[in-house]
């Protein structure tokens, strides 16, 4: 084990301390991470997160301790079916299976057997996308195959104690019907939520009775004839398979804590958990996905590539995110950040690209040109096609193109789609004052001049940057940022931008001169 292990601050590692101690006091050699997915709706993006920073975990857990470990992605595909998502075909015939285990209703889309195996396959499908290593499990087997069948009348075994772990919870209405055993009706199919009568541990049977029909019925808890309500199901879950690790939203915490008080009672104890905070809307809501005011997966890489998604995943999990489309510049730039951070870190498992690469970057990984840099060309040059960004990339870094650089080849086509639906539309030019005129003409004189102060070692995009900032200098702007903000406002049309040097040596000197005369004579003398 390296010393940079041993010291990494990062939280993966901290996590993955905590397992360690874990197997160490069980006496395991080999750790059990989970992840959980109700198959009722189609993976998104709070998915990609949940399994993403688990990997993570996994991966610091396998350089810290040189143990093995798996990864299950647990499908809840018993559970029964609620009500009709929106984005599915055959609404009709779906509400006529309400009720029913997933498993157990036809597939909508009529491409697989049930409307959970089609579901359970888009899960499969969506984490392969994304090179996740993963075992998939389903609840149906599971419970079908008899896996689960000593956890089950284990838990039957402790059917009173756990139903007092439960109760307090409850309103009075659910207390009258609660029971951690979830019957399916024979007949109907449908998980039903009834009291139980009887309770025969002996028999591995529970009775209830059909409030509709008043018919009563004896059903094993075995076998996949009975499911448990979902807080002991992930209680016997843990119990059963010896899970190591799960993480979870805060909007589960409660949940946590009563699963965790029922495995317990079960006799183990349940396994490191963390609680993630949630995404927030741009106005700082709790995005919902029946309000639609969240971000899709989909919407996400149309505009940027997965690994900003990884970055923005990545960074403090325990603390709540806005997650909206202006947030995706600002993830891009931060991973190309950490990509050329990374060789030369002195603790590189504290870098964020060490734990979304695996350990191991790619030649030529990131980008040479920041999404941001790319963003403005794009919206000065009104780029509606690849080709016309490539023509100034070339000029500004020879050596880039789509082979040696496949992260900007990318970014190339996000950045003239992310122009196209988001900067072009809200493009805002503002007058300048007398002041920042002044400003401008003296940056246009300058540039023509070619005063740019040489220092040894740098880059003609650093030059030109301390040309911009001497500028600023030398006239009256209070703060600084000011004399930055109406390059912004002015020049570009946007409220924020990347390192104004940058941008005059990617679009060129005398382009910009050409920027900055035509934008004074556009505005004319100021008022």
């Amino acid at each position: 084990m390296s010393e940079n292990i041993v010291q990494s601050q990062s939280w993966p590692f901290r996590e993955a301390e905590r397992i360690a101690a874990r197997l160490k006091e069980k006496g395991k050699t080999e750790a059990l991470f989970e992840t959980g997915y109700g198959p009722s709706g189609l993976p998104h993006i709070g998915t990609f997160g949940e399994v993403a920073r688990t990997s993570w975990v996994r991966k610091a857990f396998t350089d810290l301790t040189g143990l093995p470990s798996r990864l299950l992605a647990f499908s809840d595909d018993m559970d029964g079916l609620r009500k009709v998502p929106d984005n599915v075909p055959n609404k009709d015939m779906l509400r006529q299976h309400l009720g029913k285990p997933l498993t157990r209703i036809p597939d909508p889309f009529g491409k697989f057997e049930s409307f959970g195996a089609h579901n359970n396959n888009m899960l499969q499908e969506f984490l392969r996308a994304f090179g996740f290593e993963f075992e998939f499990a389903s609840a149906t087997d599971y419970y079908a195959s008899g896996r689960f069948d000593a956890a089950l009348l284990h838990v039957l075994r402790h059917h009173d104690e756990i139903v007092r772990i439960i109760l307090p919870t409850l309103g009075a209405e659910r207390k009258a019907t609660y029971s951690p055993i979830l019957p399916i009706h024979p007949r109907t199919g449908v998980v039903m939520q009834v009291p139980i009568d009887q309770v025969d541990v002996d028999h591995g049977t529970v009775f209830w009775t059909d409030p509709e029909a008043g018919t009563k019925f004896e059903t094993a808890v075995t076998g996949g004839s009975a499911k448990l309500q979902w807080k002991a199901d992930w209680a016997m879950r843990w119990y059963a398979l010896d899970v190591d690790y799960e993480m979870s939203g805060k909007d589960l915490i409660d949940s946590v804590k009563l699963s965790s008080a029922i495995v317990r009672a079960l006799g183990k104890e349940p396994p490191v958990t963390l609680t993630y905070e949630l995404f927030l809307d741009d106005k700082g809501q709790k995005i919902s996905k029946s309000k639609g005011n969240g971000l899709s997966i989909e919407q996400w890489l149309t505009y940027a590539p997965k690994e900003s998604l990884a970055q923005f995943m990545y960074h403090a999990p325990q603390r709540a995110k806005r997650l909206f489309f202006d947030v995706i510049p600002r993830a891009t730039d931060d991973y190309i950040t950490s990509v050329q951070a990374l060789p030369a870190a002195e603790k590189p498992h504290d870098n964020p690209a060490w734990h979304i690469h695996g350990g191991v970057l790619a030649e030529h990984a990131g980008s040479p040109i920041g999404f941001t840099m790319l963003l403005n060309l794009a919206s000065v040059i009104n780029a509606d096609s690849p080709d016309m960004l490539w023509g100034f990339i070339r000029a500004y870094a020879p050596e880039a193109n789509a082979e040696t650089y496949p992260f900007l080849a990318q970014l190339v086509h996000h950045a003239v789609a992310y122009n196209r639906d988001f900067v072009a539309p809200n493009k805002q030019h503002r007058a300048p004052s007398e002041v920042e005129q002044g400003a401008l003409r003296d940056l246009a004189e300058s540039l023509k001049a070619g005063e740019q102060a040489q220092y040894p070692g740098e880059t003609p995009a650093e030059r030109l940057q301390n040309l911009v900032y001497a500028i600023g200098k030398r006239h009256p702007f209070a703060p600084l940022k000011a004399w930055f903000d109406c390059l912004y406002q002015v020049l570009l049309g946007t409220t924020e931008g990347p390192r104004f040097g940058g941008f005059i040596a990617l679009y060129g000197v005398e382009r910009t001169i050409a920027l900055v005369e035509d934008t004074l004579k556009r505005w004319g003398p100021a008022a």
